[in-house]
């Protein structure tokens, strides 16, 4: 069956999110545009993923709890995990590898840690926009490790991306999937399909109406679940 999806989501906690992407505004906003799966990818935190978990629980969602981390070749990489207890875990060893510096909110926004209620609960002090002393040669192994898998964000775009900062994804990486923006080319699209990699077009959305809609973007999966999902970005 085919589900649609969006695996690459702010939340308000990342400073650079609108405040308005709390757990219920992002998850009605997937059930109203059609979205069967989505996943909340904040810049290298996770203190949201809890109450999104609850709420798309009841909402009948599947969201997969995950991160946007920096590396320390300034590339994004987004990280994917099935329930928000891994991605807390991977969150705190994260925490041991990053660069900390406060924010300043007047600048960059505010870093708001959100419960079920959509309730400010919280404020990340340090500014989560910062490269971390991780590699990218680590993060399909740190993945796995912590149950889950890794794929590099938007590597077509100049900003953070793959092809930018380090010419290519290199297959000694060890990357199943590579994030493509949609305003790449078909031809550009194929090329990397062509190589084997499975194509992913998310939205790396930082306000509401920037998801995903039910359009072109979907993968097979015998049953709609976040292992499903997973398992599925796992294999090339």
């Amino acid at each position: 069956m085919k589900a649609w999806y969006d695996l690459h989501i702010h939340s308000a906690l990342s400073p650079c999110g609108d405040e308005e992407m709390t757990p219920n505004n992002v998850v009605m906003m997937a059930k109203l545009v059609g979205l069967d799966v989505i996943a909340v990818t904040d810049h290298n935190a996770c203190d949201n993923c809890e109450a999104f978990e609850k709420v798309a629980k009841e909402q009948g969602v599947t969201l997969l709890c995950g991160m946007e981390l920096e590396t320390s070749e300034e590339v994004h990489v987004v990280f994917l995990f099935p329930d928000a207890k891994s991605a807390k875990k991977f969150a705190d060893y994260v925490d041991t590898r990053r660069f900390k510096f406060a924010n300043d909110a007047d600048i960059y926004g505010r870093q708001l840690v959100l419960n079920e209620n959509d309730e400010i609960v919280g404020e990340e002090p340090n500014l989560l926009i910062t490269a971390t002393d991780i590699g990218i040669y680590e993060t399909v192994a740190l993945a796995t490790e912590y149950g889950g898998v890794a794929f590099p964000a938007h590597i077509d775009r100049p900003s953070h991306g793959a092809i930018q900062m380090l010419g290519d994804v290199h297959e000694d990486m060890g990357f199943t999937a590579v994030e493509i923006s949609t305003l790449a080319s078909d031809e550009f699209v194929q090329s990397y399909r062509d190589r084997g990699y499975i194509i992913l077009r998310n939205s790396d959305a930082h306000y509401l109406e920037n998801l995903n809609e039910q359009t072109c973007n979907f993968v097979e999966l015998e049953k709609v679940t976040a292992r499903a999902v997973l398992d599925k970005l796992a294999k090339r």
